[in-house]
């Protein structure tokens, strides 16, 4: 039976987005459940969508919205949580926050499969997550991969990306922001390697996958074509927008401090997880699926971070000109 209608939870946020347009472009019928529609204003716009304002946490939700759908894509994940028990490790050491979304959200989906005949199931983990890794958000997303591989009579597809790039994303576009706030960058973590995967490439193998009988089963990690350290991914952003920024990393203890510090400040740049996750390399030796040829990095990011506004020159050119 060829599958036409989906359920893509976690369709509002940043892959989310590219994904249900990958689906519609390809003629698929999507619902996307949020509990505040406005996040999805623009999906609401693509012809085959339907935006449903829903928490799909609350009792029986999901049995609701999967009537009728033949699949559905898993897509939810937060970087940042209320942390576990601090310093320890172990298969269910995590806080609260990667629980409910990385591991009872899957067993919840799973359990509404189940109720309601749905047998297609795609969920969306991370590179490097295993329930033995040195952050919480890798161990809870490598508990969630057990949870949907344990569903045998489930058709399963897992995807497994590195940093994922494209408009609006949060990684490359904050360090864009903080290179236009600050003359100087400090990296924790300088060396932490990650092979960037454009969120196109991402959103094709996902719609890809759906119809593909071979991939059930399967774990798909997903990276670009070439590897880089953090160190170098922010000077490549700081070439691209044409800012001189004195970029340096900073030794593990003040590393340490500046992610609580941080992790304690609105919008939570970076949190004492982040570093964890950053110990473990974000890359893959495994070739992109499909026959999908990934898109560079250098090809791609030029399109939407901003170039400097020449009045940010004005300053620096005031100063070496010396005038006030």
């Amino acid at each position: 039976m060829k599958i036409d209608d989906v359920l893509v939870v976690g369709g509002s946020g940043f892959i989310g987005h590219h994904v249900c347009a990958e689906l519609v472009a390809r003629g698929f019928k999507v619902t996307v459940p949020t509990r505040r529609r406005e996040r999805a204003k623009d999906l609401i716009l693509l012809p085959t969508i339907d935006v449903v304002q829903a928490d799909v946490g609350a009792p029986g939700v999901l049995e609701r919205l999967m009537r009728h759908k033949q699949a559905v894509v898993n897509l939810v994940g937060v970087l940042h949580g209320r942390p576990g028990r601090a310093n320890e490790r172990g298969p269910n050491n995590y806080g609260p926050d990667f629980a409910r979304a990385h591991v009872e959200l899957p067993q919840a989906i799973i359990s509404a499969c189940r109720a309601t005949g749905v047998r297609r199931l795609v969920h969306m983990s991370a590179l490097g997550a295993s329930p033995q890794a040195p952050s919480q958000y890798l161990r809870s997303k490598g508990i969630g991969e057990q949870v949907v591989f344990a569903a045998e009579d489930l058709d399963v597809t897992v995807f497994r990306p590195s940093v994922v790039f494209g408009p609006k994303d949060r990684f490359l576009n904050r360090f864009e922001a903080l290179s236009r706030l600050f003359p100087a960058l400090a990296l924790p973590c300088p060396q932490a390697r990650f092979q960037p995967v454009y969120v196109r490439d991402v959103a094709r193998a996902i719609a890809v996958s759906l119809d593909d009988m071979v991939s059930h089963g399967w774990r798909y990690e997903l990276g670009g074509p070439r590897q880089y350290t953090l160190q170098e991914l922010v000077e490549l952003v700081c070439r691209i927008t044409g800012r001189r920024r004195w970029i340096f990393g900073l030794p593990g203890r003040l590393a340490h401090v500046q992610a609580w510090v941080l992790e304690h400040l609105p919008g939570k740049l970076l949190s004492r997880d982040n570093l964890e996750s950053m110990k473990v390399p974000s890359v893959t030796s495994a070739p992109f699926p499909f026959g999908i040829q990934p898109q560079p990095l250098e090809a791609v990011v030029p399109s939407y971070l901003p170039p400097v506004d020449p009045f940010e020159l004005y300053p620096a050119l005031r100063i070496r000109a010396r005038r006030r």
